[in-house]
């Protein structure tokens, strides 16, 4: 395709001078189509990187037929991998996989990935204590499961680990968590994590620690005088320190501040910003979107005024005083801030005849987990509401900050059963739907695209801002009809 003026500006820019360069990239701008031109263009024949945030990512970076194209050119002895190599002299790599091989080169012992690493560790650890103090620690273990993937996320080293500053306090831990651990629970994150980073040492690794011990305990960082990083906005600081131990030549970032929206999870907030800072970048934009047609653009242009379109037309309805569900399509999304909505409004659906897929694989296993304890197979629908506003007011007092969004879940499927094994019964059957019609949360949809879209309950966003960023989000999601919906608005 020919570039835009924008584009053409990017490369210009790329062309004639060595300045480090940020692309503030907004939805659907193509960010991904101007990189791999800023690489072809690029004639020097050094090696260089393309970093990418996760694998679905580095699958967009180079397509099928251009990895069947470029294979035959790459040199005999180096990568063969596809999803390794965008052409012969262009690496593709997420986060993930460059931090594995630096850490694989920086220990002694042969690396072995456990997804589950941590579980497995809290599973020795408890096994090492009484039996009164084993139950006291299962009371915290999801509060220690979040503690330890925040700590990796954020970058918190346990103060006796030695040679190694952490990058945030303990308190700053305990923050950024759901909810606030007790003394126990943080002990308990503070002894697994000691004992993860020995492990890692000994070649046991999780997906976490793929970032976070090359990024905060070092390695053999490749060179390359020129790298290129995908979604800068969502980078977390042990990303930011990774790239900052990498980056010796020239680095281009792309990204959309405005779609910071997993600060939840440890991306930096203002990390673009910031980078600007460090690494004395050139700023330029790309507002044309491809995806979003105009009437789509002018309603996303409240949180980005210099947003344009490539396309006329499109739509936005406003259906927040009545709409029938009837005139729900197959094949829409259903996007919402919180999970709740989208559960009630699942359970209509399908009551209704509809075929619905509720995104979001995590979730289902967490809410029956949590049902579970709180009563046995015959507890009545009464006593189970009550326990579950108990589980809320005990998890609101230790200040989390999910406990109304599940509580509310939990009780969209006490209020269909009249017993709590009925209740898991029902969520275990909505969660193994596959059908046409998704469902699914602002932050499952990032990165995805559909043509019709209905936004339910667009007052659940407030005026924080990753909510703002959050809506935005929401709304850009639509290449055609956005339908913004008000829950009590539906007549089924």
């Amino acid at each position: 395709m020919n570039p835009t003026q924008e584009q053409q500006d990017i490369l210009d820019a790329d062309r004639s001078s060595s300045s480090n360069l940020m692309i503030n990239a907004l939805a659907g701008t193509g960010k991904s189509v101007t990189l791999k031109m800023l690489d072809r263009a690029y004639t020097k024949k050094e090696a260089r990187l393309y970093l990418v945030f996760n694998a679905r990512n580095a699958l967009e970076a180079m397509s099928l037929e251009q990895a069947q194209a470029e294979r035959k050119s790459i040199p005999e002895g180096m990568s063969r991998d596809p999803e390794s190599r965008f052409q012969a002299i262009t690496t593709v790599k997420t986060f993930n996989g460059l931090g594995h091989g630096i850490w694989a080169k920086a220990i002694a012992h042969p690396i072995a990935l456990d997804k589950n690493k941590s579980r497995t560790l809290w599973r020795e650890l408890v096994e090492g204590l009484s039996r009164g103090d084993a139950s006291d620690a299962w009371k915290c273990y999801q509060v220690v499961m979040d503690g330890m993937e925040k700590a990796k996320a954020l970058g918190y080293v346990p103060l006796d680990v030695k040679r190694v500053t952490s990058l945030i306090t303990r308190t700053d831990l305990h923050h950024a968590m759901d909810e606030t651990p007790d003394e126990y629970a943080a002990e308990l994150i503070d002894q697994l994590l000691r004992e993860s980073i020995r492990r890692a040492y000994l070649g046991l690794i999780d997906f976490n620690d793929q970032i976070y011990m090359p990024a905060l305990f070092g390695g053999p960082f490749p060179k390359f005088p020129r790298i290129m990083v995908d979604e800068y906005q969502d980078q977390s600081p042990v990303n930011h320190a990774l790239l900052a131990r990498l980056v010796k030549g020239r680095i281009i970032g792309v990204g959309d501040p405005h779609q910071n929206i997993y600060g939840f999870r440890g991306a930096k907030a203002g990390g673009m910003a910031q980078a600007v800072q460090t690494y004395s970048m050139t700023e330029l934009p790309l507002s044309v979107s491809f995806r979003c047609p105009s009437e789509i653009v002018k309603a996303a242009r409240w949180r980005v005024p210099h947003f344009e379109w490539f396309t006329e037309g499109g739509e936005v309805n406003d259906y927040t005083e009545r709409f029938s569900a009837s005139a729900i399509v197959d094949d829409a999304a259903v996007i919402c801030r919180n999970n709740a909505p989208l559960l009630r409004m699942a359970f209509r659906l399908i009551s209704a005849g509809r075929s619905v897929q509720v995104v979001g694989s995590e979730l289902g296993p967490r809410l029956v987990a949590i049902l579970k304890k709180l009563g046995t197979d015959s507890t009545p629908r009464k006593d189970l509401i009550d326990a579950i506003e108990f589980w809320r007011e005990q998890k609101l007092m230790a200040n989390s900050k999910s406990a109304n969004d599940l509580a509310d879940c939990m009780r969209v499927f006490a209020d269909h059963g009249n017993t709590l094994s009925s209740a898991v019964s029902y969520a275990e059957h909505l969660f193994a739907q596959q059908g046409t019609i998704r469902l699914l949360t602002g932050h499952k949809s990032k990165g995805l695209e559909f043509p019709n879209v209905y936004w339910l309950d667009p007052d659940l966003c407030d005026s924080r801002e990753q909510d703002r960023n959050l809506a935005y989000v929401i709304t850009t999601r639509s290449s055609n009809i956005l339908n913004v919906v008000d829950s009590s608005s539906i007549l089924w």
